[in-house]
């Protein structure tokens, strides 16, 4: 039987056509960034390699610090983005949770296009501190908060030690990362495979449970 094809409304296309165009304005913006820094970023360069206008340009982002604010958003790892946790009736369901976080924390955030973020906020940090700010607010909290909700559960049900959440989203964090972040931005050493991450969100989780009673059978 023949189908009938999707006719596409104006609206539609124009929706469509006005994504595309901030697709390659944030691209245009990344690439023009990391090569001149923030402050060295015009945003005349922006739009000549977005090709398109200033003025097409400025419709779409009112200011750099919109424009790098918008980048930021769009290249951070986000985990409440992804499908939520299951809740966290036991210790083993605990386990199996924060193992999935902490690979799915060290993936998102080891992004090439993540850490060049990170590195050119680094790098502007001391000119323009709202940078920092602006990659804090879009990745970095909003992850921690995914992570404060696990743990928060799990002390409410008393899996946990009853730190407060914000102690607790700390030590697993510091047990997870190590120096790897620091290693990283310095490119000291190579973006670990999904293999390794995996075992070092298992290893992350075992010293993690263990500090806090739980059996290793469980904890890893």
């Amino acid at each position: 039987m023949a189908t009938r094809s999707k006719k596409t409304t104006p609206k539609r296309r124009e929706t469509d056509d006005v994504s595309g165009l901030r697709a390659r304005l944030l691209d245009a913006a990344f690439s023009v960034f990391t090569e001149h820094g923030y402050a060295g970023a015009s945003m005349l360069e922006i739009a000549t390699r977005a090709k398109v206008s200033k003025r097409e340009l400025y419709a779409q982002f009112a200011s750099k610090e919109a424009l790098f604010a918008a980048g930021i958003a769009a290249n951070a790892p986000r985990l409440q983005d992804a499908p939520p946790f299951p809740p966290i009736t036991d210790r083993a369901v605990l386990a199996a949770v924060l193992k999935t976080y902490g690979a799915a924390t060290l993936t998102g955030v080891t992004d090439p296009h993540v850490l060049a973020v990170f590195r050119l906020a680094i790098a502007e940090s001391a000119k323009s501190p709202d940078l920092a700010r602006t990659l804090n607010r879009h990745g970095r909290d909003a992850n921690r908060a995914v992570l404060f909700a696990i743990l928060s559960e799990a002390r409410a049900r008393k899996l946990i030690a009853s730190d407060p959440p914000a102690e607790l989203v700390e030590e697993f964090l510091g047990l997870l990362w190590g120096g790897l972040m620091i290693d990283l931005l310095f490119q000291s050493v190579p973006r670990p495979s999904a293999k390794e991450f995996a075992r070092r969100a298992a290893r992350a989780t075992a010293a993690f449970l263990t500090l806090h009673g739980m059996p290793p059978e469980i904890s890893v």
